[in-house]
This record gives C-alpha cells, sequence and structure tokens, in this order.
C-alpha cells in the first residue's frame, strides 16, 4: 500500500483487512432520529506484508476503520468455546453486498468475518471511512502492535 490514506467507501477494493487486529470498537455520532450512529474500530492496520526466505516484515500502523450510519448491528464473537484468553480479535476479510431501497437509498450489507476467536461483525452501512493514527512500525513475523507501539503511534 503505498497510499496512506485516509481511505473512504470507493477505495474498497484497493484495501485488505485480513489478519488485522481490532482492539476496540464503540458507537459515535448517534442519529435518534435514524436510529443509526458511527461504529468505530481500533485496528492495526496491515499496509504491507514482505516475506523472503527466512522473515515475513509487516509494516503496522495504528488506524480507525469508521463505518457511517449503522443500522442492525449483530455481534457475534466466540471467547468461550475455545477458552481463549482475551485478546484483540483478528480480521478475515470484509465483504459488502450493495442494497438499493424502493426510495433510491443506497448503502451496503457489511460482513466482517472474524479469524480469530471465530465469529463475525454485520450491519448496515451507506459508507466507511480510515484513518491511520501516528506512524507506521516495520516489525518481524508479527501482525500486531503491542499497547506501547500502539500508545507510542497515537
Amino acid at each position: 500500500m503505498t497510499n496512506l490514506g485516509p481511505w473512504h467507501t470507493e477505495d474498497f477494493d484497493a484495501l485488505s483487512w485480513h489478519d488485522v487486529h481490532v482492539h476496540g470498537f464503540r458507537f459515535a455520532s448517534f442519529n435518534e432520529d435514524e436510529g443509526s450512529a458511527d461504529l468505530v474500530l481500533d485496528l492495526d492496520y496491515i499496509l504491507k506484508w514482505e516475506s523472503s526466505a527466512d522473515q515475513c516484515l509487516f509494516t503496522l500502523c495504528r488506524a480507525e476503520l469508521t463505518f457511517h450510519e449503522v443500522f442492525g448491528l449483530k455481534l457475534d464473537v466466540d471467547y468461550a468455546t475455545p477458552k481463549a484468553g482475551m485478546c484483540p480479535f483478528m480480521i478475515d476479510g470484509i465483504h459488502r453486498e450493495a442494497l438499493e431501497f424502493p426510495t433510491g437509498f443506497k448503502s451496503f450489507r457489511w460482513h466482517i468475518a472474524l479469524s480469530w476467536p471465530e465469529g463475525s461483525v454485520r450491519f448496515e452501512a451507506p459508507a466507511f471511512t480510515q484513518a491511520l493514527i501516528g506512524t507506521p512500525v516495520v516489525k518481524t513475523g508479527i501482525q500486531s502492535l503491542t499497547s506501547q507501539e500502539r500508545d507510542e503511534t497515537a
């Protein structure tokens, strides 16, 4: 990834969230009239993957991925079945399906598949933005930032 964002809905096909760690989520910009809110995911975004014969290098940066005007949110994250300790959950991929309503309003049905622990996040939202927070860090063999690295890059 040569572009350091911010990224928007129209950039979806150029982005990948495979193996991206999610450290938290929050709601913002509540719209009580519409029953929606922004869903903000706190990520360790992988900007670049490099591999050689003996190692993998990952360029990571803390980022916020914000889905706007979220409606119909369903969270399914299972830490209990694998008896997993609490840790950031990891995205397998983000998929979307275009929606168009009889009123002409266009949106997307989003599915964030999780690879660890198993689970998913599903909702409808018309748009997203993603912005980096801080400075990218190059790590050997590890696809996430430590708490200290996250604090230093904020």
